[in-house]
């Protein structure tokens, strides 16, 4: 199934969208609050990402890829390590706004993978006052080093708001996911995973960006965690 999500990938980037279609990079710096740091081994890092999406008649497709550490060696001992994260984002339309959702997670290092596949239902809301909404739930599928199997279930959401404010443009983001009735191999039955975020379009090239990264029972420690991520970024 992960060969079928990364095909897709490229080939979204490949093919032209009959309805819109973007493409950006971005350099990002993830600051651990201190009260994170003194409850885990988590280290600030920096990281780069390529990000695009695009839109067709029959349903939207987003991904992105992650380069943790980009100046350090795969061989490096964690948190310091190289890193790769994907995530490819499906909606195949289905009817009056709803669709079939499909996501992955896949990250590698060298001691630990993981990949959280899930299939479910999504809805997606357009106002007319530049905000959207797509919930999705599904059941979860976890492939990784110490668990595959049936992990119970993802509930989340991601929305956007695009406002002026002192007459420069903005946008309101968050992605946020829950997971509940995971399996008992796994430290808890609930976790939470998400970010907020505020971008200010300094142009239609070129991004600034504050997200509130957030976590709890997940990114593998029994514990809330925090942090602070400082973006630029760049479309093509």
């Amino acid at each position: 199934m992960f060969k079928f999500f990364y095909t897709i990938l490229l080939y979204s980037a490949l093919l032209h969208a009959s309805n819109y279609s973007f493409l950006d990079t971005s350099i990002n710096y993830l600051d651990w609050t201190k009260s994170t740091q003194e409850k885990t081994s988590q280290k600030d890092f920096t990281y780069l990402e390529l990000e695009g999406g695009a839109g067709w008649d029959w349903g939207e497709f987003y991904g992105f890829f992650d380069l943790e550490n980009p100046i350090s060696s795969y061989n490096d001992t964690s948190p310091d390590d190289l890193r790769f994260g994907l995530k490819p984002v499906l909606n195949v339309n289905i009817s009056n706004g709803f669709s079939l959702h499909l996501q992955d997670y896949y990250l590698n290092t060298k001691s630990f993978y993981v990949s959280n596949f899930v299939v479910g239902v999504a809805y997606k809301y357009t106002s007319d006052f530049g905000l959207w909404i797509k919930p999705f739930i599904g059941p979860h599928y976890q492939n990784s080093t110490y668990y595959t199997g049936f992990n119970g279930y993802m509930f989340g959401w991601v929305f956007n708001y695009d406002f002026k404010f002192l007459n420069e443009n903005f946008s309101l983001f968050q992605w946020n996911e829950i997971e509940f009735n995971r399996n008992k191999q796994d430290y808890k039955k609930n976790g939470l995973n998400g970010a907020l975020s505020i971008w200010w379009n300094l142009s239609q090239s070129l991004k600034l960006g504050y997200q509130y990264r957030y976590a709890e029972y997940e990114l593998g420690f029994d514990a809330y965690q925090s942090a602070s991520i400082y973006s630029l970024k760049y479309y093509f």
